[in-house]
């Protein structure tokens, strides 16, 4: 759920989906993960070199930072400040790096599978662009997918297209709460988006994204095989078996999910409204 400062408007929800960056929430939330699962278990122990994990630190330090093995601190103490001071002075590429090496490491001695577990649950909550998948850290989405939601938000807010507009900055603020987010409704929001800008094309605003499917050849210039693969992925989303029946009767729908309709539905909306532009449909 909001937080009472972002219901009044007070403070902004976040709706960025991190790439090229990590904020302070996801930097932090990395850092409690590390502490769980390596630097609180080596607390018990004085030396690093009488810790289980012994030879993980010396490739860490010796294939990862790449500095002389005699310069690593022997106090446990002095090696977790050692990696915190790193850690949060590391640029997102640095401490992505480490993450994934943990998992590639044989010498690692902790719970992989839960490990990349919590790791993928913070990138999911902080909104990170990148996932473990088979135990490698990739991305999910990438800038060129970003920049085509926000230029569809801007082509939409500039056309006159006020109902595409609002439909796709609700579904960008269902995919980005970060308490609660809804991805059905979200999913929903982007498909309204993209019924909004048919219905303005074929001057019918009462016709649901299917039938307005079906017409819109009439008003601007579009193949009828591409026609055709728009319909395939879009056409049943419509009318009385539509999105309601098919996609979000499923259980297991994730933010991947409303990321892959957030984006895909925003390529269309910017193709439609470079057509209608092409037509002279728009003042």
């Amino acid at each position: 759920m909001k937080r009472f400062s972002q219901r009044i408007g007070k403070r902004e929800v976040k709706t960025q989906i991190q790439i090229d960056n990590i904020d302070t929430d996801l930097r932090n939330s990395l850092w409690n993960v590390l502490t769980i699962f390596i630097f609180d278990e080596i607390h018990g122990y004085n030396k690093v070199y009488s810790s289980p994990f012994d030879e993980f630190f010396c490739d860490v330090w010796i294939r990862f930072l790449k500095e002389p093995i005699d310069e690593m601190p022997d106090s446990t103490d002095s090696l977790t400040r050692h990696f915190r001071a790193r850690f949060f002075q590391w640029s997102y590429l640095d401490v992505y790096d480490f993450i994934d090496f943990i998992t590639q490491d044989p010498e690692i001695p902790i719970d992989l599978e839960e490990f990349v577990k919590t790791v993928n649950s913070v990138l999911k909550t902080e909104l990170s662009g990148y996932r473990f998948v088979d135990f490698q850290l990739v991305p999910i989405i990438d800038e060129s997918q970003i920049i085509e939601v926000e230029k569809a938000i801007e082509n939409s807010g500039t056309n006159g297209l006020i109902g595409a507009n609002l439909h796709l900055s609700s579904a960008l603020e269902k995919l980005s709460h970060r308490k609660n987010p809804d991805y059905r409704n979200s999913i929903k929001e982007s498909i309204s988006a993209v019924e909004s800008v048919c219905q303005f094309i074929t001057k019918d605003e009462k016709a649901e994204l299917g039938k307005a499917l079906r017409k819109i050849q009439n008003h601007i210039d579009i193949h009828p095989a591409l026609l055709g693969g728009f319909k395939k992925i879009y056409g049943y989303v419509s009318d009385g078996d539509g999105i309601r029946h098919a996609i979000l009767d499923e259980p297991n729908i994730d933010q991947e999910d409303a990321i892959y309709f957030l984006v895909s539905c925003s390529a269309f909306i910017n193709y439609l409204i470079r057509k209608a532009q092409k037509a002279k449909i728009f003042d």
